[in-house]
């Protein structure tokens, strides 16, 4: 049964597409069986992986509308794991949305059938938390979030984490925290630092030991349609990346052992 891991933080730029390509990149090559769910409709993560928003036979969108069933808009990409991509369509959607029923639970009931079928789902989430974001939060299993380590970043994560709770109460009472992790990270900066140590003192062991630092090649790899895993794996980035795939694979095993005491 497949892990489903939603990507969010509301705050933009934090690196949550980076991450949600990477880490889907970096877990195919285990190798596991990785789903990528695209749903910001900047349709970013789907251009990141090496496919063309602009000619989608389906999408997102026409799945969270019940117009597609899931399996029919997943496309594969070079990088051996699938996606289901996302474009501007999105935005419609989100509007469309508002008048249906069960209108949080629509991704969650389109990915249930599919979870037999890989190890991991992970969805990129929009930069807000809008209803796209709830739908995600609704069918997760658990949240990563990405963040920078600035005067800010703080702040930020306590909504999102208000809204956890919120969900987890109302909507997806096993909706957990996978782990907060420190992205654009720069070693020389102070206030990075005293972040990254009141991230530690207060969330402990849910603080991934993995960084991921600015890199150049990090930024670079998007406009050739491939993760860092895939354009340049030795980079700083490359380095990270894997490493953060290491962590979530060692909890998940963790994980499995213990519910199977």
């Amino acid at each position: 049964m497949a892990r489903i891991i939603a990507v969010a933080n509301q705050k933009g730029g934090v690196g949550k597409t980076t991450t949600s390509v990477n880490l889907a990149a970096a877990l195919a090559r285990a190798p596991l069986r990785v789903l990528l769910v695209d749903l910001d409709a900047q349709g970013n993560a789907t251009m990141g992986s090496g496919i063309d928003k602009r000619e989608l036979e389906a999408s997102t969108c026409d799945v969270l509308m019940g117009e597609v069933e899931a399996k029919a808009a997943i496309v594969r990409t070079p990088e051996e794991f699938d996606l289901m991509p996302g474009n501007i369509d999105l935005t419609a959607a989100e509007i469309d949305l508002m008048e249906k029923e069960g209108r949080e639970s629509r991704l969650k009931a389109a990915l249930e059938p599919l979870r037999g079928d890989y190890d991991f789902i992970i969805i990129d989430c929009p930069p807000a938390l809008s209803l796209l974001t709830l739908n995600a939060l609704t069918a997760a299993d658990a949240v990563l979030v990405p963040m920078q380590c600035e005067y800010y970043a703080l702040e930020g994560l306590s909504a999102l984490l208000e809204t956890v709770e919120a969900i987890r109460g109302r909507l997806n009472p096993r909706l957990e925290i996978e782990g907060v992790l420190r992205t654009m990270f720069d070693v020389r900066n102070n206030l990075a630092n005293a972040v990254s140590a009141e991230l530690t003192q207060h969330f402990g062991d849910k603080v991934f030991r993995t960084i991921v630092p600015r890199n150049v090649r990090l930024a670079e790899a998007p406009s050739h349609g491939q993760s860092i895993v895939g354009y340049d794996r030795a980079s700083r980035g490359g380095v990270a990346y894997l490493g953060l795939a290491g962590e979530i694979i060692r909890r998940q095993k963790e994980r499995t052992k213990s519910e199977a005491h």
